[in-house]
């Protein structure tokens, strides 16, 4: 089972970041996560080439599609979304392969709740479905900045893999309720 881990940060040292490699990490077994590094390299939206979009957003897509779920973590910027993650999320507004993926939603920052509150009402316009069980909301903002540190704390490390296993659990049943 694959993941696909988009954090809404553009900088590499970003707590969002470092909390998805963490969860790299602590990855159950039967379950990877791949990390989509392009957010910042995408063109701006334009509703004119969602029909052939570029090059860019067919390899964005086709990331989308070919992950069991996506795993997100989204830093706050002006009580919202950041503009780069809100962009990307634009592009995939009227695409096929977002609606019905599950997500799980990892916030590094617990003050980060207008972001969280905006990207949730996004997602479910997106018709997401959003995994809540798999979703957590840590405090990273004292914490030494790095995936090994955050998946050896004793606090941290339980919520991350209890948040794992949920979304496992949720795709596993997805799958079996199809092929039923």
């Amino acid at each position: 089972m694959r993941l696909l881990a988009v954090s809404g940060s553009l900088r590499e040292a970003s707590s969002n970041s470092v909390l998805l490699r963490a969860a790299e990490v602590l990855c159950p077994k039967g379950l990877s996560i791949a990390h989509y590094h392009e957010v910042g390299q995408l063109p701006h939206f334009n509703p004119d080439f969602t029909e052939t979009p570029p090059e860019s957003i067919m390899g964005l897509r086709f990331s989308i599609a070919h992950a069991d779920g996506v795993l997100i973590s989204c830093p706050e910027y002006a009580r919202g979304i950041p503009g780069s993650f809100k962009n990307m999320l634009d592009w995939l507004v009227s695409s096929e392969e977002f609606p019905g993926k599950p997500v799980a939603l990892f916030n590094a920052s617990p003050r980060a709740s207008h972001a969280q509150a905006a990207l949730r009402l996004v997602l479910e316009t997106m018709s997401a479905c959003i995994v809540e069980e798999a979703s957590i909301s840590v405090n990273l903002l004292s914490t030494e900045l790095s995936a090994e540190t955050i998946a050896n704390d004793p606090t941290i490390r339980p919520l991350i893999v209890s948040a794992l296993e949920a979304f496992k659990q949720q795709i596993d049943g997805k799958k079996s309720g199809l092929s039923s």
